[in-house]
């Protein structure tokens, strides 16, 4: 009768030889057999009593799970008896998980979980850590993805269309009798997510320029920072980089490129920086009175564009106001009509999101009474109505209606002229905007005098 065999456990096994018949002692040998072997006789704790019984000591394994035993007695007169039995050791032996840990996202995860032992183990499981950062994170049972098969002792574990969530640490759990094993191995998932931008592009002079791009991916990504037209690496890393520039001005201003290197595929970004700034009032700026006529200039810099405003001119009377842009340059024109300059102040205003500046113009007076285009060379008539006449009249007349008005009314108009009448008396007239019928008639006589003679000239 074979006692119950563990591994690891000593074990005494005795064997007597049959009958009572007196004699010398019979020669009791042990012999292994294991599968597909020969016996062999054994070497180790063998101990004799009384002639007629030796009992076997030794250490059970695995690798004596299945073999045969048997002890055989020879007596003096060659008479040879034996008995043999299959041992039967309780044992397990370590975990083997097998299956490819790396994984393409949207590919299959297959693991298998196996474990030599005997008898079958009671339990063959697979759970996740929910949080593979934290050592004691919460296990997620995956019963529902595990095929087990108890009599194999195997427990193969399958997870369709794997994402990066899927990746962290599994684990297979073995309970064999009393005895609870565990195995852990990483899973990763080669996936790659689009480059993400964070920062502000747009920044003032002065202040830092910081832009970070990212991208998720296993392997991490390698991440290049240059500018449009230059091959400088201006900063580069895996998985994020991120451009710092202090003190930026208009020059940093321009298309930047993240590119993000992985594996074998490249994917480019072209974030648009914009520094703004804001300089002055320029020194160009300032005020022309020539007579009663003073003419304004206002210039300054900035990105964006400055925007111009008059504030004290809004109770006088502007003849005209007009505004050019070159590239980050705006300069703004008014003309309007003042009694006596000395006694006008006039402010301008400049601003953007960068910066504001505020400064009061000088006037200076003007030598002559000859405009850059000529056209105060005529009567003085012409140089306070004929601007007005046309802004405001010239597109509600056609050629027809301009050309009989000329040769009607231009021996009128040059009998007023010869009678030097003021022309302030007709600004007096046109007071507020609201033109009275003799200012809408000389209105009428200037300009067909200015197109005849205009035509005469041609």
């Amino acid at each position: 009768m074979v006692p119950p065999l563990t591994e690891g456990q000593q074990t005494t096994l005795t064997c007597t030889a049959p009958g009572l018949c007196s004699g010398s002692d019979p020669k009791i040998t042990w012999m292994w057999r294991g599968a597909g072997e020969k016996n062999s006789p054994i070497t180790g704790n063998i101990t004799t009593n009384q002639g007629r019984t030796s009992t076997l000591t030794f250490n059970p394994s695995a690798e004596h799970h299945g073999t045969n035993l048997t002890c055989k007695v020879r007596f003096k007169w060659a008479v040879i008896t034996k008995e043999t039995v299959t041992l039967n050791v309780t044992y397990v032996k370590e975990l083997r998980i097998a299956g490819n840990l790396s994984v393409k996202e949207g590919e299959t995860l297959n693991l298998s979980c196996t474990v030599e032992d005997f008898p079958s183990p009671l339990l063959i499981m697979w759970t996740k850590c929910s949080d593979r950062n934290i050592q004691n994170g919460t296990e997620i049972n995956l019963q529902n993805n595990t095929l087990t098969d108890l009599q194999n002792s195997m427990a193969t574990l399958s997870i369709t269309n794997m994402t990066a969530e899927d990746s962290g640490q599994y684990t297979c759990t073995v309970k064999h009798l009393n005895k609870t094993m565990k195995e852990n191995v990483n899973v990763t998932v080669i996936f790659v997510r689009n480059p993400v931008i964070t920062g502000d592009t747009t920044v003032k002079k002065g202040d830092v320029l910081n832009l970070t791009c990212s991208v998720q991916s296993f392997p991490l990504s390698h991440i290049t920072w240059t500018k449009f037209g230059s091959n400088t690496n201006l900063q580069s890393d895996f998985g994020s980089a991120t451009l710092v520039i202090p003190d930026v001005s208009a020059e940093h201003s321009g298309q930047y490129i993240c590119t993000a290197e992985y594996l074998d595929k490249n994917v480019t970004l072209y974030p648009q920086v914009t520094v703004t700034w804001f300089s002055k009032i320029l020194n160009s700026s300032g005020c022309e009175a020539q007579s009663e006529v003073m003419t304004c200039v206002c210039m300054s810099e900035g990105f964006p564009l400055p925007t111009i405003k008059w504030p004290l001119l809004e109770n006088y009377n502007v003849h005209s106001a007009v505004t050019t842009v070159s590239n980050t340059t705006v300069s703004s024109t008014v003309i309007l009509t003042v009694k006596d300059h000395r006694n006008t102040a006039v402010e301008c205003i400049s601003s953007n999101e960068s910066g504001e500046a505020k400064e009061n113009l000088t006037t200076r007076m003007s030598e002559g009474k000859t405009e850059e285009d000529g056209t105060c060379s005529q009567l003085p008539h012409f140089c306070y109505f004929r601007p007005l006449l046309h802004d405001i009249l010239a597109p509600l007349l056609d050629n027809y209606w301009e050309s009989f008005c000329m040769y009607i009314i231009a021996f009128i108009f040059l009998f007023l002229s010869l009678l030097q009448i003021n022309p302030r008396n007709y600004l007096e007239l046109f007071h507020g905007w609201k033109p009275s019928l003799p200012f809408l008639l000389v209105f009428f006589l200037q300009q067909s005098f200015s197109l005849w003679q205009k035509n005469a000239t041609e």
